[in-house]
């Protein structure tokens, strides 16, 4: 799970794998919580849980770095983390506290990484272990490989993570135009 590609803002110490991340339906409440699993019966989140590898990072350590190029994606399983970006025009390396916007503080159920999981495109954003986190990482090869073992799996995955994907974008695209609509309330 080490971060390959880009030379990285900040360091990125290797997520070691845990092992295998387990069932899934043995954690209710993230059946329950997660945006990406609700939808799930308890036998297709372990079908899934079983394609996932567990990951555990402690305060202060990046999990997904912006700018990095991987292929796989999260689950947040138990703890908190910070998604920041880089502002525009500030360097890659040497950041200071300043360079960074945060863009959420995301906990347990949450999904990060999906985008470059499926399009293989660089990290947005910097996603850092506020405390004790715990989480499971879906390879794109495993998704391939849940497509030929589990096609209605795979289908339920492809379709929570396209509509978690949507979501984003439309409240992208709300945050867009309310600042456009305030940038020309103050010029005009």
């Amino acid at each position: 799970m080490a971060a390959t590609g880009a030379v990285s803002p900040v360091p990125v110490v290797a997520l070691a794998p845990a092992g295998p991340c387990g069932p899934l339906s043995q954690r209710p409440e993230l059946l329950r919580e997660s945006a990406l699993l609700q939808d799930f019966t308890a036998a297709e989140a372990d079908v899934l849980g079983a394609a996932m590898q567990l990951v555990r990072a402690g305060p202060g350590q990046v999990l997904i770095a912006e700018g990095t190029v991987d292929d796989w994606m999260m689950v947040l399983l138990a703890g908190t983390v910070d998604v920041t970006k880089r502002k525009v025009g500030a360097e890659s390396d040497g950041e200071e506290a300043g360079d960074t916007t945060r863009l959420a503080v995301i906990r347990p159920g949450a999904v990060i990484g999906e985008m470059s999981m499926l399009d293989g495109e660089p990290r947005y954003a910097t996603c850092t272990a506020l405390d004790e986190v715990e989480a499971a990482v879906l390879t794109r090869a495993a998704v391939g490989q849940l497509i030929h073992d589990h096609p209605a799996v795979s289908a339920k995955l492809l379709v929570k993570i396209t509509q978690l994907l949507a979501q984003r974008l439309r409240n992208t695209s709300n945050q867009l135009v309310r600042k456009l609509r305030a940038d020309a309330a103050v010029s005009g």
